[in-house]
This record gives C-alpha cells, sequence and structure tokens, in this order.
C-alpha cells in the first residue's frame, strides 16, 4: 500500500514536472512570436498598406495644372465666423492669423511669385471708407488682388470705392474647373438666422509671365 502511494505521489510529481515545462515553453514561445512581431512591425514604413488618400493644395477638388496658384476663399459668417483665404496650400488669412476683422479683408499677392505682399481689413460700419480708397489707389500693376467680407462690408462704401473694386478687374482666362461654390442661405438651417450664410469659392490663378 505504502509502495503505491509512493508510485502515485512520483506519478504526481512527473506531471507536475512536465506541466511546469510545457507551460514554460508556452511562455516563452508567446515572448519570442511578440519580440518578433514588434521587430517587423518596426521594420515596416508606416505607410505600407496604409497609404493616405492624396490630399489637393487647398483643399481643392483638382489640382491647377503648371503655372497656376490654386486658392480657397470662405467669407466670414455673420459677425461669428471670420474669413479665410488658403494660397498655394498657406493661410494667409485667417482668425487663427488675426489678421481679419469687420468689414472687407484683404491680401495683396505678387502674381508671379506667389508671395504675400500686404493683408489689411477696413471696418465699412464703424470706420471711414477714405483709407480703403487710398489702399485701393496704391495697388501697383500685377499684384493679385483677394477680398473677402466679414460681417458687414458695405455700409461705408461709396462710387469711388465701388468703381475701384470694379477696375480691380477679375480671371480673364477659364479655369480648369469652376471657380464657385455657394452655399445657399437656408432659413431653415442657417445658424445666423437673418445673416447670409458662407460663401466659398476655389480655382486657380494663372501666374503672370511677364
Amino acid at each position: 500500500m505504502a509502495r503505491a502511494a509512493s508510485i502515485l505521489k512520483l506519478a504526481v510529481v512527473i506531471l507536475v514536472f512536465l506541466l511546469v515545462v510545457f507551460m514554460a515553453f508556452q511562455l516563452l514561445e508567446i515572448n519570442m512570436d511578440f519580440q518578433i512581431g514588434g521587430v517587423m512591425s518596426r521594420s515596416v514604413p508606416l505607410n505600407e498598406g496604409s497609404a493616405k488618400p492624396f490630399r489637393h493644395k487647398c483643399g481643392l477638388t483638382k489640382s491647377c495644372p503648371p503655372g497656376n496658384l490654386p486658392f480657397r476663399m470662405t467669407s466670414g459668417a455673420a459677425s461669428v465666423v471670420g474669413p479665410r483665404v488658403c494660397l498655394n496650400d498657406k493661410l494667409i488669412l485667417s482668425a487663427v492669423k488675426n489678421n481679419v476683422g469687420r468689414g472687407i479683408n484683404i491680401a495683396l499677392v505678387n502674381g508671379r511669385t506667389g508671395d504675400v505682399i500686404k493683408t489689411d481689413y477696413f471696418d465699412m460700419w464703424g470706420g471711414e471708407v477714405a483709407p480703403f480708397i487710398t489702399f485701393l489707389k496704391g495697388i501697383e500693376d500685377g499684384t493679385v488682388v483677394m477680398m473677402a467680407s466679414f460681417d458687414d462690408p458695405a455700409t461705408k462704401l461709396n462710387d469711388e470705392a465701388k468703381k475701384l473694386i470694379a477696375d480691380l478687374g477679375s480671371i480673364k482666362t477659364k479655369s480648369p474647373f469652376e471657380l464657385g461654390n455657394h452655399i445657399k442661405n437656408n432659413a431653415e438651417t442657417n445658424k445666423f438666422e437673418g445673416w447670409p450664410d458662407v460663401l466659398e469659392m476655389e480655382g486657380c490663378i494663372p501666374q503672370r509671365q511677364d
């Protein structure tokens, strides 16, 4: 009886030993797999198998042909959201840049290089129209003029200012795609009540070659 008990105990010890060895090998295998997997994941470039969708400059729906500057403009919404102007994938006017204000917001751009010459805004509600007229008269030939409204852009405008704006002209060559995308004012969905909703415009500006 004692001998049988000893054999049973030995069998149990051997079984436990084998189970421990088995578990050790299992843990070792898992650990090796984890380490190898980590090495493999670090060795594979991040862009493989997870390529990001191509993005056009300024978020345009299409790319501009060579020799053109892509742009996207968004007017201000009521007196709440300021205007934004992106040119050649650079934000040149926005509330984030702290260079927009109530009235008419303007960016002057070199028509050859696309470099920003100057930005400014003119309050057409509480301000005066004279500084705006002086600014318009000082714009040199070959300059791209980009304007975006915010809040009230017209109360102080007079005939002289309107004519100067009209004389600046616009893009005469055909754009490779539609220049405008107007979000219509819907009384049921407009968050700004009686104010007009946002006006968006995008397209390509041919660079001057002369």
